[in-house]
């Protein structure tokens, strides 16, 4: 049944001008390998604003720290979180290759509203003073403008690139994702070093200049695959299906066994199909009864059950993406007041992310060589540490141990800048919460996207892959949250932990060991989850 399916799937896909798709002249290798193209662009640009925006608010409009780290992370929380919606448009509405080409615009419109802003003196605040209402009007528009772009560009770029390859061979879907992560990458290894450089030296009106060009220019090489790629076609809201099915399952609940195996006993298509299923065939049963009354497909509910089986792993993830919060904001101010001299240079503190970030590049195409040796052998066990659902939990793992050394460098720095001898760190010391930070963002991310991909329903995949992105938005928006919980509840005892603009007097690394425990604990859940997928 699941050749069958992928051949229906196949069978969907139209070429530019609407007539179907010939599998020797759409989709393949190269158009799919342009997704991966614009990616380092597309990503360099996100990257560049999500890294450094920080000291823009803090620097140029003045905010307070905790205001500005909170505003980062809201922002790169709404980016995420509105993959999902990107994504129920591009499955039940529009192509993806729309989906991508509307919401890049969106993208640049505010990417060239913050722009005019960094250049006008009078959409700027005065200098110890906070924007007023016009300012903070400009900034939020363009900031949430760039937001919603990026989430329609995340949902329907890597669904795009994948749907141009055979689904029938896992082996290459698995590859793209691969070399789309390794794009992912690159695009942060060129914020981290040339980025970075351009801000902190040249300024950040030539900064926002440069990230204009670059994604102007993702956006014309992705339509020059126009006559190449191949579409999906919208099957509508899959979402309505999905609750026609739980409805239906409802007002079911008190059907038998017996009653459904009339049913679908009467129809030997739906038989056939309950008995095919390999990829669910214990979990939800309860969704069987929704077949009791006719009213809805086999097909229907097994896109629910595929959707549902997704919700424990999404969530398990949402917590890791937290700590990753911290190198956007925390981490930053860190490293601004720790010794960051080397010779006659200075080292932006988001540098520190270069390493982690080289090691990852150098991976991918090491990993792909082995995986070409051992992958066709199904019982190597060492085969099994490329699948998605070890990967996430190796990058869990680190999470949890990348905050426990956050915690005991940060008070080892409190310790030595607030002694007698006001000594200051290097801020090399940061390096191995980056270094384990980033190996387990990627680990976590690229093993989602595959995950949530592979696993989805095929007339669900932009908005199951989005998942990936959205857990990314939910450890974000959570990491605000925390910051405001905690801050209410320590004020209650004298201070908060993480109030003012002063580090030297916050408790940065109590925070940061409650991270660790709670990601401790989060990474048992995500055994619980990923054991009984």
């Amino acid at each position: 049944m699941d050749t069958e399916m992928r051949a229906d799937e196949r069978d969907e896909f139209v070429d530019w001008k609407g007539r179907k798709a010939n599998s020797e002249e759409h989709g393949g290798i190269r158009p799919a390998s342009l997704t991966c193209v614009v990616e380092v662009l597309e990503n360099m640009v996100f990257l560049s604003n999500a890294t450094n925006l920080v000291a823009y608010f803090t620097g140029t409009m003045h905010y307070p720290t905790a205001v500005a780290a909170n505003m980062v992370t809201n922002f790169m929380g709404t980016s995420f979180v509105l993959t999902i919606f990107a994504g129920f448009i591009s499955d039940s509405f529009l192509t993806r290759f729309t989906t991508f080409v509307v919401s890049c615009v969106v993208e640049l419109l505010g990417l060239i509203i913050m722009t005019i802003q960094a250049h006008s003196k009078s959409l700027q605040p005065p200098s110890q003073r906070t924007p007023d209402k016009s300012q903070a009007a400009v900034l939020y528009f363009g900031l949430y403008a760039m937001a919603a772009g990026v989430g329609g560009v995340k949902a329907s770029l890597p669904t795009h690139g994948a749907d141009q390859l055979d689904h029938c061979n896992q082996r290459l879907v698995s590859a793209f994702f691969n070399w789309f992560f390794f794009s992912l990458c690159t695009g942060g290894l060129v914020t981290v070093t040339v980025m970075v450089w351009v801000e902190e030296n040249l300024g950040w009106r030539w900064s926002f200049k440069i990230l204009i060009v670059a994604l102007s220019l993702a956006l014309a090489i992705f339509v020059s695959g126009l006559r190449r790629y191949r579409y999906k076609l919208p099957r509508g809201s899959a979402f309505v299906r999905i609750f026609k099915v739980l409805t239906s399952a409802a007002r079911n609940r008190k059907a038998s066994s017996a009653e459904i195996s009339r049913r679908t006993g009467a129809n030997s298509e739906v038989g056939d199909a309950l008995a095919a299923n390999g990829r669910h065939p214990v979990k939800y049963k309860f969704l069987d009864k929704a077949l009791a009354d006719g009213t809805v497909s086999v097909s229907e509910v097994e896109e629910t059950r595929a959707f549902i089986g997704l919700i424990p792993i999404f969530a398990s993830t949402i917590l890791m993406n937290c700590c990753v919060a911290q190198l956007q904001t925390f981490s930053v101010e860190q490293g601004a007041i720790m010794d960051r001299i080397v010779g006659d240079f200075r080292i932006p503190t988001q540098f520190l992310a270069f390493l982690p970030l080289a090691i990852m590049l150098a991976s991918i195409p090491i990993s792909e060589r082995f995986r070409g040796v051992v992958g066709d052998k199904p019982r190597a066990k060492t085969s099994r540490i490329f699948e998605p659902l070890p990967r996430i939990g190796l990058g869990l793992a680190l999470a949890s141990g990348s905050m426990a050394i956050a915690a005991a460098v940060e008070a080892k720095r409190r310790r030595a800048a607030t002694g007698d001898n006001g000594a200051v760190l290097s801020v090399f010391w940061l390096a191995w919460q980056y270094l384990l930070l980033v190996v387990s963002d990627m680990l976590t991310l690229g093993g989602m996207l595959e995950f949530f991909y592979s696993q989805a329903p095929g007339s669900m995949r932009s908005v199951c892959t989005a998942l990936g992105w959205c857990s990314t938005s939910m450890g974000f928006f959570l990491s605000s949250a925390l910051v405001s919980a905690i801050n209410s509840a320590t004020a209650r005892f004298g201070r908060e932990w993480l109030g003012g603009n002063d580090l030297n007097r916050a408790r940065l690394d109590l925070y940061y060991a409650l991270l660790c425990v709670l990601n401790f604990l989060n990474f048992l859940n995500y055994i619980f989850w990923a054991k009984r997928y």
